[in-house]
């Protein structure tokens, strides 16, 4: 099936509810992102600042500039000062020293940016991000860190096809989000969590965002 085809059935799927679609790139030639784009799909998401950078300077400048661009992978510290200001959202940002150094070189750009905490909801060797308990007594420091807009909460599933386990990930953080929502007076409007395999049950807990690629460009 196209990209068109396929962007189809999941717009067709998702409905009317207020969930965003980041296309996640990291496989996707440029034609099919621009078959994307043709398709109304205007957030785009990499995991890599050197790929996104290259295929930014073979779109044609209405895609690149008439787009939001998602960072979504691990971001090393020594990496952030190529990617702040080009990112509408990092989605990934998942220690205390991480967000310390997006803030301090936003800071002196004189730019804010707007950034989500990963949280490892499910224990998972293979992943990163703050655990409940880290993300709560540290917070509260993350808040109040300059230039920096705390939109949400992201998390990625366990690599399993059990959907009980797939809950489990996405109710927790959203009841996580409350919580900290009620503890700290703050809006954190934005989840970002299903990808190709798990975003519909994603949907069903509250996603904001749900982050597609393999789905997307498969062809």
């Amino acid at each position: 099936m196209s990209v068109a085809d396929n962007l189809a059935r999941i717009k067709e799927t998702i409905g009317d509810r207020p969930v965003k679609l980041i296309a996640v790139t990291k496989t996707a030639k440029p034609a099919q992102i621009e078959e994307a784009y043709s398709s109304g799909v205007t957030e785009f998401g990499e995991s890599r600042i050197q790929d996104v950078l290259a295929k930014m300077k073979v779109l044609p400048p209405p895609v690149v500039d008439n787009s939001k661009w998602h960072f979504i992978g691990h971001l090393q510290t020594n990496k952030v000062k190529q990617a702040i200001g080009k990112f509408a959202l990092i989605h990934s940002v998942d220690s205390l020293n991480l967000a310390t150094e997006i803030s301090k070189v936003a800071t002196s750009r004189e730019l804010v940016q707007s950034i989500l905490l990963q949280v490892k909801v499910a224990e998972d060797p293979g992943k990163s991000g703050f655990s409940p308990d880290e993300l709560r007594a540290q917070f509260a420091q993350i808040k109040n860190l300059p230039s920096l807009r705390i939109e949400g909460l992201m998390t990625i599933s366990p690599l399993t096809e059990d959907k009980e386990v797939w809950q489990q990930c996405f109710d927790g953080l959203r009841d996580l989000r409350d919580e900290l929502e009620k503890t700290h007076d703050v809006n954190l409007r934005e989840l970002s969590m299903g990808m190709s395999t798990d975003w519909q049950e994603a949907i069903k807990c509250g996603a904001t965002m749900v982050r597609i690629g393999t789905a997307i460009f498969k062809e």
